[in-house]
């Protein structure tokens, strides 16, 4: 490994030479001037991977001299070296971003620990990460084996996501690799684990998580007060790692009070799950309670028209005397919108918002080129994801709810799964047209690969005709019909989708906020 070159500026350069000394024992290449006006011309003519900069010299101060080393090279880490104290010099170098700040008089442990954390950052933590994840990787394979109940589930999940978040950015991609054989190993556990559970989830009051039906009652009610307006925030498709990597934008503004997870209903499709949130009621209650708002999935038109008059309903159903609205952003110009006028909501008690972009993103992964590449796996769609956020007209939105001291729920209706492999399915015509769950007549399929509910009624969803089974299919499986098989595979292989049985899907995060 080559050496790092360091350049030391400070005019009392001379009085330095021990710690010249002690780096370059350390394996660094140093080299040193006492003005800023020598070190901008050696910043121009040399390759430097980092420049020492005393604050306080003769000439050119070291705040000018930095100014005009980040005009030449902006990328260019500089450690500023001073004997003040004074908060404004601290101020304008932080401001000019410099990559640390050390007080005089220094000792060479300090420098040698500034470089390391400067240069060799990346290969450091890559190492200890992969460290830590390798002794990690045991108790999750434990826990994978042990683990039977929601909340366990839930705590697996999120120890999942941590690790890949951690690892996506380390050089030994092998980690990465195991990691996702250990998250495919715990989609095959929880598919039995729901299906095993999820009716008696549905049928008895005890031992069952928050799910999309009870999400309004249990989460945002508890939050409702006269005394605070609340932002209520329904991101469409949103994932918990999406949703982690959403999390610091957020934290500028808001502090976090409560993070919460429940589970969403089958299908995870936001024609059943978010109907499900707004109206408090499972899908086969919504149908007949509200023939008139609930259309089943061979019905022509829209199926998630109807969330306001939901809302509405839930709300004169649980006594809540509150003033709300409810708000669906489907375009970049409806969010402006919404945006420029935000600060007429702030006598509402709950302001409900329905955005509706990352679904929009996931569609456009199957069926654009251009977004195949941005979105090429779940690290990029991550990255696609927060770029997204930071310039929206949402992020906007929210900045101003906090002007207004309105506290902040984040949730969503269901995720999404990467989906790799196929799962043949036959069916009349009328079957549904989701790749993730089917409902319909005739259905042939391999039983294995699904959990079937031959009677819609026992987990309260709608039959659209008698004998029409639900499937749900586990793990990464997308269904595809024999007919232009090959075809059908190439052009949904590895595209985000929704409506079965994975963790992804099923697990919701949830965040509530107080403005800082």
């Amino acid at each position: 490994m080559s050496k790092f070159e360091i350049l030391w500026v400070d005019d009392e350069i001379d009085l330095l030479k021990p710690h010249i000394i002690f780096l370059e024992q350390k394996n660094y290449q140093v080299s040193s001037c006492n003005n800023g006006t020598d070190a901008i011309d050696l910043v121009e003519e040399n390759n430097y991977d980092i420049v020492l900069l005393d604050e306080n010299m003769p000439g050119l101060t070291g705040l000018e001299t930095l100014t005009q080393i980040k005009q030449i090279k902006p990328n260019l880490p500089v450690v500023m070296i001073t004997k003040s104290e004074e908060e404004y010099i601290m101020e304008e170098a932080i401001g000019s971003k410099i990559a640390d700040y050390l007080i005089k008089p220094v000792n060479p442990n300090q420098i040698l620990l500034s470089l390391k954390k400067n240069l060799d950052h990346s290969r450091l933590i890559s190492e200890k990460t992969t460290s830590n994840y390798q002794q990690e990787f045991r108790k999750i394979a434990m826990d994978l084996s042990m683990v039977n109940n929601h909340e366990e589930w839930v705590d697996l999940y999120k120890k999942l996501v941590h690790w890949e978040l951690e690892l996506e950015d380390i050089k030994d991609t092998g980690m990465l690799s195991i990691l996702e054989s250990q998250k495919a190993e715990a989609n095959s556990q929880f598919f039995k684990f729901i299906k095993k559970n999820y009716q008696n989830w549905l049928s008895s009051s005890e031992d069952k998580p928050t799910l999309s039906h009870t999400f309004f009652k249990d989460y945002v009610v508890p939050n409702l007060s006269k005394d605070q307006g609340v932002l209520w925030v329904v991101i469409d498709n949103l994932r918990y790692d999406q949703y982690r990597v959403l999390e610091p934008l957020i934290n500028n503004f808001y502090k976090k009070e409560k993070e919460h997870s429940y589970f969403s209903i089958l299908p995870t499709a936001t024609q059943y799950a978010r109907n499900a949130i707004f109206s408090g009621l499972m899908p086969s209650e919504m149908e007949k309670l509200y023939p008139k708002y609930w259309k089943n999935d061979t019905d022509e038109g829209g199926k998630n028209l109807f969330e306001a008059e939901f809302l509405s309903e839930q709300i004169k159903r649980l006594s809540l005397n509150i003033q709300h609205e409810y708000h669906k952003i489907v375009s970049l110009r409806a969010g402006k919108e919404l945006s420029d006028s935000y600060n007429s909501t702030k006598q509402n008690d709950l302001t409900v918002i329905v955005y509706n972009f990352v679904d929009m993103l996931s569609h456009a992964k199957t069926e654009m080129e251009v977004i195949k590449e941005l979105a090429g796996d779940d690290k990029a769609y991550r990255s696609l994801t927060v770029s997204w956020f930071k310039n929206s007209p949402l992020f906007e939105i929210i900045q101003k709810a906090h002007q207004l001291g309105q506290k902040l729920i984040i949730t969503t209706d269901h995720g999404t799964i990467n989906c790799k492999n196929p799962s043949k399915v036959i069916g009349d015509k009328n079957i549904s047209a989701n790749l993730r769950y089917k409902t319909g007549r005739s259905l042939s399929y391999e039983e294995k690969e699904v959990f079937e509910v031959k009677n819609p009624k026992d987990v309260f969803l709608p039959s659209i005709s008698i004998n029409s089974p639900f499937i749900f299919a586990k793990e990464d499986l997308f269904f595809a019909y024999p007919n232009n098989y090959n075809h059908f595979v190439k052009y949904y292989k590895n595209t985000y989708q929704h409506g079965g049985i994975s963790l992804e899907e099923m697990i919701i995060p949830c965040g509530i906020y107080d403005p800082k």
